[in-house]
């Protein structure tokens, strides 16, 4: 019986320079994948491919350029759409550059690079596509999730990607390329941090309560992957046991029955 890993090679990860991407580079990388990991942070990059041997590069997602020698420099097997940007605030009240942004780097990326990319796994006859979104795309958060979380703009980036995720898999239909969608709840990454600090304003969402490390959505995707080729783990909605996204209540580490309205 044949697995994804079994029969992947190369991989690219974008937003590789810390959190999931990082994460995900040291597991595709464990599993003998050869990784090119796309970031922003040279020095980060640099520490991460002389642990794992991955292949780097510091790029602009915005260079659509550079994103298309990339996609014809080498044959890959994986894509891992993970890079992403957040802001505060509402849509009444947030900037021009900052709706620009998040939706260049949630969005208009991830399309461009599935364009550049996926047609050649069809060609060959092989190829898995993981998408990361966020239950942020699928949940309407009130005040206190929005403080803690992002804009409007944000979400509907992230609606983007699970729209696109599952039309991906329609436009795919009777080819073996798989398409993965992870949607994620509290992660301890550089958007949710999990610490106190005075100066850190989602203090009073993070300190107590419970969160997931970037190497639990790596072992999704990792689990995803290397899946029998019969079988496309179409989506993961993956959060902390003690985060119920529906009722917008979280309870903290301490309190192992009830729930505290954050």
């Amino acid at each position: 019986m044949r697995t994804g890993f079994s029969d992947y090679q190369t991989a690219l990860v974008t937003g590789a320079s810390s959190g999931i991407g990082a994460a995900t580079v040291r597991r595709l990388c464990a599993e003998g994948i050869e990784v090119h990991a796309l970031g922003r942070d040279t020095e980060r990059l640099a520490a991460l491919s002389a642990e794992t041997g991955c292949r780097t590069l510091a790029v602009d997602l915005n260079d659509l350029g550079v994103l298309t020698r990339l996609a014809a420099s080498a044959e890959f097997d994986i894509l891992v759409n993970n890079a992403g940007q957040s802001r505060r605030g509402t849509i009444l009240e947030m900037a021009a550059d900052d709706v620009d942004s998040l939706v260049d780097i949630n969005l208009r990326a991830v399309l461009h690079l599935v364009r550049l990319i996926v047609p050649d796994m069809v060609r060959r006859g092989r190829g898995h596509v993981v998408n990361i979104s966020s239950i942020a795309g699928h949940y309407a958060f009130g005040e206190n999730a929005t403080t803690f979380n992002s804009s409007v703009a944000y979400h509907a980036t992230k609606a983007g990607i699970h729209s696109l995720s599952q039309q991906l898999r329609v436009d795919l239909y009777g080819t073996p390329v798989r398409v993965t969608e992870i949607s994620p709840g509290r992660v301890a990454t550089s958007i949710f941090k999990n610490q106190v600090a005075a100066d850190n304003p989602d203090a009073r969402f993070v300190g107590g309560f419970e969160t997931l490390g970037a190497d639990d959505i790596a072992d999704a995707i990792a689990f995803a992957v290397g899946s029998p080729d019969r079988m496309n783990v179409a989506m993961l909605e993956i959060v902390p046991t003690f985060q119920v996204v529906g009722d917008l209540r979280f309870a903290r580490r301490t309190e192992l029955s009830g729930a505290d309205n954050a």
